[in-house]
């Protein structure tokens, strides 16, 4: 029998898994390589590449371990971060639309022109976002901290990088397993899901109501599908649309040819309208697209979501924008301001969240309560812990990742809870036994009891 019996097909799900985390792992390696020479504004060329890849795969190319697509995968994550080490002080610095696309551009010309491609790479369209083009993507949603942004298929992360740097909560998923692995070690606070994203809203978790999305839809590609699918587009932007939030905000970067003009799409987008208001919509010429290895023409939609009066009277296109640059003042002249949210559908503040640290909890305490007269706290008491000798568990060896969960690894504090989201420490820090503590904060007995703050806060206070 040819078929699989189900532990088999188990297992090699789980070896798939291991060697897509290995090939990530290992292109990380890479993009570390690469990083110094971008913080130089050293343009990375074909030989520098080679270099990194023979480094981090220990082999070249023509042994089979790695391929050309990966190299340009391993340039994509070094763009990531050297994005999320120096983006926030970028946008800071150059403080209009246009000079910190000027910025961009720059670090986007370091990068080497993608020339070669993969059987995967054909099969899947996976032709990542420019950074240019993702800019003018990101100011047309306008993401802001109170954001939760839904890039349905995230790619390498390039556009994920810059809604991270806007301050936007990102919710991140990619069906392809290697670069799903990638992400992951990416964004390792970030859970990185793996559904086939033109039925994004049929397999999310329920809860996630992103008030943003932030896509790139493969243009003709269907999962499990052989040969090309017309709808492509228009099946991922309809099931992003389902799931976005009344009032929020769906940005597309789709073909050219996907467009309300054309007779072929008219009912489509009329039916995308019984949902959501097409605001603004233009071509933009496959230049944008060159150094990502096609010239295709493409286009940028803009969707509010909210019902559109006449779902039938369909927006025109701004025309062909010539470069990102002309795009990006169309965008600044004729994209309307946002639509607010109705309470009840609004996505909470991160300020309604528990404290990250316990300076943020005093401060929200001080700030709520009327000063009173300095007393003593008849609820204070001395912290409860004890120290605890750890060693790296035998075997154990510093892996690849950039980050590595936290766990207490000096104390423990009897009746604390564990920290409700994932925490993380460089690799290195993980490897190594901080000191013992002796110092015994004095605390409100609430903190531990009625669990306001987490071990791994209540750890932050003995220090």
């Amino acid at each position: 029998m040819n078929d699989l019996s189900p532990i088999a097909a188990d297992q090699a799900a789980v070896i798939s898994s291991a060697c897509a985390s290995d090939a990530a792992s290992t292109t990380i390696a890479a993009a570390k390589q690469l990083l110094p020479h971008l913080e130089r504004g050293q343009r990375v060329d074909a030989t520098i590449m080679r270099a990194a890849m023979e480094a981090a795969f220990g082999a070249s190319d023509a042994s089979g371990a790695w391929d050309w697509k990966t190299a340009y995968d391993a340039c994509e994550a070094a763009t990531v971060l050297f994005l999320r080490k120096y983006g926030k002080a970028l946008f800071r610095e150059a403080d209009s639309p246009a000079s910190r696309l000027s910025a961009l551009v720059k670090i986007a010309g370091l990068l080497p022109t993608h020339t070669r491609r993969s059987t995967e790479s054909e099969a899947f369209q996976q032709f990542s976002t420019p950074i240019p083009l993702g800019f003018a993507g990101l100011t047309a949603a306008a993401i802001g901290p109170a954001d939760r942004v839904l890039e349905p298929s995230a790619g390498t992360g390039l556009l994920a990088i810059l809604a991270e740097i806007a301050g936007g909560a990102l919710v991140l998923n990619e069906l392809a397993e290697t670069r799903s692995a990638l992400l992951t070690s990416l964004f390792p606070a970030v859970p990185v899901t793996r559904f086939d994203a033109a039925q994004i809203d049929d397999h999310l978790d329920q809860a996630v109501v992103p008030s943003v999305v932030l896509m790139n839809p493969p243009f003709s590609a269907m999962a499990n599908v052989a040969g090309r699918m017309a709808d492509t587009a228009y099946r991922h932007i309809a099931s992003a649309l389902a799931r976005l939030a009344e009032g929020g905000r769906l940005v597309a970067i789709t073909g050219a040819n996907f467009s309300p003009d054309a007779p072929a799409w008219r009912d489509a987008f009329a039916r995308l309208q019984e949902r959501g208001r097409i605001v603004f919509t233009t071509a933009i010429n496959g230049a944008v697209y060159a150094k990502h290895g096609t010239s295709i023409d493409t286009r940028l939609i803009v969707i509010d979501k909210a019902p559109a009066d006449d779902s039938s009277a369909l927006p025109e296109s701004r025309g062909i924008a010539p470069d990102v640059a002309t795009l990006l003042s169309w965008i600044a002249e004729h994209v309307p301001a946002r639509l607010t949210p109705a309470p009840s559908l609004a996505i909470p503040m991160p300020a309604a969240a528990a404290p990250r640290t316990v300076r943020g909890y005093f401060a929200r305490v001080a700030a709520a309560q009327p000063a009173k007269p300095s007393v003593a706290d008849p609820e204070a008491v001395d912290l409860a812990y004890e120290t605890i000798d750890w060693t790296p568990p035998e075997g154990a060896r510093l892996s690849d990742a950039i980050y590595e969960e936290y766990r207490l690894q000096s104390i423990r504090i009897p009746g604390a809870q564990a920290h409700p989201t994932k925490l993380v420490q460089s690799a290195a820090m993980s490897s190594v036994a901080p000191p013992k503590p002796s110092y015994r904060p004095r605390l409100p007995i609430s903190l531990v009891s009625e669990a306001v703050l987490s071990d791994a806060q209540l750890a932050a206070c003995r220090t």
